[in-house]
């Protein structure tokens, strides 16, 4: 696949990036970068569109696009009146009795209010009404609905939302007291995030679902919404793409699935980077948590954290975060030896100009002095990367020694693939040294899980000894029950091997852990994925239901004629993990960039939040 096919791919990530930019400029297109300066503006937000900005532009960035100031709606602000100020907010009644007050109080020279969803007339109308109370019509300048209600975490990763999502959760969704409003509210919520999406991405997608579960309600819900827009002609968000034809092979395709297609994933110890720092830290919109001393013991001592942004601009991250833990830590002290050799030249080099050792004369002794002390800020940079990287590294390491999570992770992996452990589940529970009762807990909910022969005496007998080394058996009781409701046994046989393999840096530190990889074989959600874009026959996607929002008469299964996917857009309802998007990422990779794919997800929950929803089930 040539790089002019592969760069065709619409990112949700780099398409948000963009609109943010051209609403911070007014809603004008974003001009090349220039000498001239840019107009200088206040951005006022509210929690969710700072949720939406913060993970994709740094404050240097919203200073490039003119933001001297960028404030929260609901905090006391002073008057500017001299500046335009750009809101970005949610349609809410809280939120437009905020802004009005604005208006009345005549905080800015001019308005720019750009809703993160469609504003409903009434609302508008409290607008207009506070706008001719005030005399100031005409500092409004623009309302723009600018459907961007989903916040994207990485170039190809989003979320529906940071805050208030048990409505969307996996218990939410499957509480037995949920009502019917309950789930409309999740619905909605839903529909209208991945609408924004496609809006975003400009383009309406082809959707497949599974029947008879929350997924199958939102892709209908989601399918009659698109149709609706496309069948306003003036008014469609979708303009652009209707050209494109109804038959286009390029449109994408989104599988929306529900969290119960697998649930050893999200319980699973991971072997990444990026999954150990969710599971074993606090990643929160992109930003960690970082514990002085290093230790989970130090943080329940009360030591004091600190948050470290996790950046596209940040390289190591960026080439790393999806790596086994043993290739970061290599490459963490590969980067610190780059660097103090880059800076022992630079040392090397100011001293050989002071002296004149190297024999150069004075104009090129200047030069090469005037370009070491350029690479200088380049340098610093890296370092602050490298100590950063470190810091969270030896973080991990402190963990996985203490808790024994490579031998969790091992052992989990056999019992996903199938093969048999080094050591039974029932041994690691007695073990006092291996790990804590939430790991025993976890292993033992895979097992379970994966098991289709355990007997009730079996199962006593672990319980038991889950409850002697402490931990919480109650999301037990919920996989007993969801179990038999399901009259099945364990998914087939998926997940990823490993094997023991190469060395690992940091040797002072390293001793006692295992080195272990992750082989190229895929989770549920991939082979799911594959079976989709792939068009073919599989007993895991054979029922799936096939909705064409340009269709007009709507056909449940795929038409035989059409070509293969080379673009989707994964979703998962109730919950979604750092594994399952990596393990996407890396099929796409050995596709040769043949595929692109996009993973979503309801809330992203790591595996202690995610043990802690089946216990709530459990209760209720």
């Amino acid at each position: 696949m040539s790089e002019k096919n592969i760069l065709k791919f619409k990112k949700p990530s780099s398409q948000r990036i963009d609109a943010i930019k051209r609403m911070i400029n007014f809603n004008t297109p974003v001009r090349a970068a220039t000498a001239e300066e840019p107009t200088w503006k206040v951005l006022v937000y509210d929690k969710y569109g700072q949720d939406i900005i913060s993970p994709i532009m740094s404050r240097l960035e919203l200073q490039q696009c003119g933001v001297t100031l960028h404030l929260e709606l609901h905090k006391a602000r002073d008057a500017v009146a001299d500046v335009p100020a750009v809101y970005f907010v949610m349609p809410t009644a809280e939120n437009i009795a905020r802004i009005c007050q604005d208006i009345r109080g005549g905080l800015y020279e001019t308005y720019y209010f750009n809703f993160i969803s469609a504003v409903p007339r009434q609302r508008l109308e409290e607008l207009a009404t506070a706008a001719l109370e005030a005399d100031c019509v005409s500092s409004i300048s623009k309302i723009v609905d600018q459907y961007q209600s989903f916040l994207s975490l990485e170039e190809n990763m989003f979320v529906v939302r940071h805050r208030d999502l048990e409505a969307l959760s996996y218990y939410g969704i499957n509480r037995s007291d949920a009502r019917d409003t309950d789930m409309e509210m999740m619905r909605d919520a839903i529909v209208e995030s991945l609408f924004a999406l496609f809006v975003t991405l400009g383009t309406v997608p082809v959707i497949r679902c599974p029947r008879g579960n929350a997924a199958e309600m939102i892709a209908e819900a989601l399918d009659k919404k698109l149709r609706e827009n496309l069948r306003d002609t003036r008014n469609s968000l979708f303009g652009g793409d209707m050209a494109a034809g109804q038959f286009s092979f390029h449109r994408p395709l989104l599988i929306l699935l529900d969290r119960s297609i697998d649930l050893a994933t999200p319980l699973h110890h991971s072997w990444t980077y990026q999954a150990l720092i969710h599971d074993l830290m606090k990643l929160s919109l992109n930003r960690v948590t970082l514990r002085e001393g290093g230790t989970a013991a130090a943080t329940t001592a009360g030591a004091a954290a600190q948050g470290k942004d996790l950046s596209r601009t940040d390289q190591f991250w960026q080439k790393h975060r999806g790596s086994a833990f043993p290739t970061v830590a290599d490459s963490v002290q590969a980067e610190l030896q780059d660097y103090q050799a880059a800076g022992e030249r630079v040392k090397d080099l100011k001293v050989a100009v002071g002296d004149g050792s190297d024999g150069s004369d004075l104009s090129q002794n200047t030069e090469k002095l005037m370009s070491a002390m350029g690479s200088v800020p380049e340098l610093l940079e890296k370092k602050k990367a490298i100590d950063l990287h470190t810091n969270i590294a030896s973080t991990l390491l402190d963990d996985i020694k203490t808790r024994k999570l490579d031998m969790f992770f091992d052992t989990e992996e056999k019992i996903l693939s199938k093969s048999s452990p080094d050591r039974t589940v029932l041994e690691i529970i007695r073990d006092p040294d291996a790990g804590t009762p939430l790991d025993k807990l976890r292993l033992f909910l895979i097992y379970y899980l994966m098991t289709a022969s355990l007997s009730e005496a079996e199962l006593g007998e672990h319980v038991q000894e889950l409850e002697r080394a402490g931990a919480d058996v109650t999301a037990v009781t919920y996989l007993k029950q969801w179990k038999a409701f399901n009259k099945m046994a364990a998914p087939a046989s998926r997940a990823v091997s490993s094997v023991a393999t190469g060395s690992f840096s940091l040797k002072s530190m390293i001793q006692g852990v295992r080195d272990l990889v992750i082989t190229d074989k895929n989770l549920p959600v991939t082979r799911i994925v594959e079976a989709l874009m792939d068009l073919t026959r599989s007993t895991e996607v054979d029922d799936y239901r096939y909705l064409d929002p340009k269709v007009l008469r709507q056909a449940d299964s795929a038409p035989k004629s059409r070509a293969p996917f080379r673009e989707a857009v994964v979703f998962v309802v109730g919950g979604g993990n750092y594994i399952e998007y990596q393990n996407l990422q890396d099929f796409c990779k050995r596709s040769n960039g043949a595929k692109h794919i996009s993973y979503g997800t309801s809330s992203l929950v790591n595996a202690e939040q995610f043990v802690e929803e089946l216990s709530k089930l459990a209760r209720s």
